[in-house]
Formats: C-alpha cells, sequence, structure tokens
C-alpha cells in the first residue's frame, strides 16, 4: 500500500491531485490509505516525530509518501529512504529524519529523476507520487535513483519534549515516547501540573492527566474535554516530565 502524510488538508485539491497520479503511475488497484493530511502547516520537525510514531503500525514494505515541505522548489534533496523494511518517500528536509535516525537498518536514495512538466510548487504529485507507485509496483528505479551516503537533513533519534499535534477532542500529542516516561511522575504543562492516568475513565470529568496513547505516545488529554483549550496548549508547548 501507500500511506498518505501530509499537510495539504482534506478541504483542497491537492491530495486527490497526488491520488490521481500514485494510480496513473502505479496500478489502478493500489491501495492507498490516507493516514495524515493535518500534519501542522510547514512544521517538519512536529511532522517527523508524528511520522516516526504512527508508522511503527504499519507492516513491513509499506511506501509513505510524506509531503511537509515548505522549501518545496528551492534546491532541497528529493529522497527515498528504506527503514527496517518500510519506504519513504518526500523531501530531505528533516521530515523523515527522525524515522531515519531511529532506523536499526536504513538506505538513503537520491531522486535523480525529473518528469517533463515538473511543477515548481507541487513535487508531491509531480516527482513524490510517481516515485512511490513505482516502488509500490515493485520497479527497480535503476536511474531514477542515485544511492546517498545519509540525509542531508538529518535528525535526533531523542525525543521531543513538545506538543506534536492537537486532534479534534483537544488532546495533545506530544514527542515524548512514554516508555521513555516514568508512570508516575507528572508533566509540567505552562503553569499547570499534570498527573498520569492509565485511560480517560481512570479520572473525574473535567479532569487534565496524561496517559500513553495508542501509538506509544505521552499524549495530554482531559476527560470529556479540551487540552488544548484548559490548558492553552499548541503544536511546540513545552512538556516536561517533573523528577
Amino acid at each position: 500500500m501507500v500511506v498518505l502524510y501530509t499537510d495539504f488538508g482534506s478541504d483542497d485539491p491537492y491530495v486527490g491531485q497526488m491520488k490521481a497520479a500514485l494510480l496513473h503511475h502505479g496500478q489502478s488497484t493500489l491501495p492507498i490509505v490516507d493516514l495524515l493530511h493535518r500534519v501542522p502547516d510547514f512544521d517538519v520537525r512536529a511532522g517527523a516525530h508524528l511520522l516516526a510514531a504512527l508508522a511503527t503500525s504499519f507492516d513491513s514494505g509499506t511506501v509513505f509518501l510524506a509531503v511537509v515541505d515548505p522549501g518545496v522548489g528551492s534546491d532541497r534533496p528529493a529522497v527515498v529512504i528504506e527503514a527496517d523494511g518500510k519506504w519513504y518517500v518526500g523531501p530531505d528536509n528533516g521530515l523523515l529524519g527522525v524515522v531515519a535516525a531511529r532506523a536499526r537498518v536504513l538506505r538513503t536514495w537520491c531522486i535523480v529523476w525529473r518528469p517533463p512538466g515538473l511543477s515548481a510548487s507541487f513535487h508531491g504529485r509531480d516527482l513524490f507520487a510517481p516515485i512511490a507507485a513505482r516502488i509500490a509496483a515493485g520497479d527497480p528505479l535503476a536511474t531514477e535513483l542515485v544511492e546517498c551516503a545519509g540525509l542531508e537533513h538529518p535528525q535526533a533519534a531523542d525525543d521531543l519534549a513538545a506538543v506534536i499535534y492537537v486532534d479534534h477532542y483537544g488532546n495533545a500529542l506530544t514527542g515524548l515516547r512514554a516508555a521513555n516516561v516514568a508512570r508516575q511522575v507528572w508533566l509540567a504543562v505552562g503553569t499547570a501540573r499534570v498527573p498520569p492516568a492509565r485511560v480517560f475513565a481512570e479520572v473525574p470529568v473535567g479532569q487534565p492527566f496524561w496517559y500513553e496513547n495508542s501509538v506509544g505516545l505521552v499524549e495530554i488529554a482531559v476527560n470529556r474535554g479540551s487540552a488544548a483549550s484548559e490548558l492553552r496548549l499548541a503544536v511546540g508547548s513545552p512538556v516536561v516530565p517533573e523528577a
């Protein structure tokens, strides 16, 4: 399958155009999964940490078409990486950096192919989608890709002690992997202190807490409320585990 991960939003034509390109260059039966099109706008760092967490639940062989690309049209490289058996196609601007840094087995290729009529502002449709479709089809891409030593814009494998995504409930996902945070600690979030809990039902309605969410991240929530509103959280808000 090809998994789409972008900051394009779902109300504009860009996702549909990219899917059309995938089907044009790939197989008509190609499974396409819309993982997320609300990656925080232009936020490569938050997007990198969220992608690394979400990708863990997909099987080996999955092709991720990941596009958060505020530098589209510049000289930033276009790349393909294979990380622990999964493929990622997108800009080399840091978006794939956390996946790459945490991989046990990693290979990196630069995309040297350029299609005729390449739009300067829509590489997701014209450059990345055709390459992703052909990888999913098992094409060798012998002349389109050149193996390179690594990413030009790497990221650290470390966790990110900040909010990286706010869902429509107002729950705030962080870049902290819960396995790296002691379960009894409280979190300092702005002027508030947030206790741990296992699930929503363990705290009273209206109470903030943090828990390990379904992809293994520390998530700050309010039982039947909005943590973003009540704690004034946004993408980038720092989150500090207390000693």
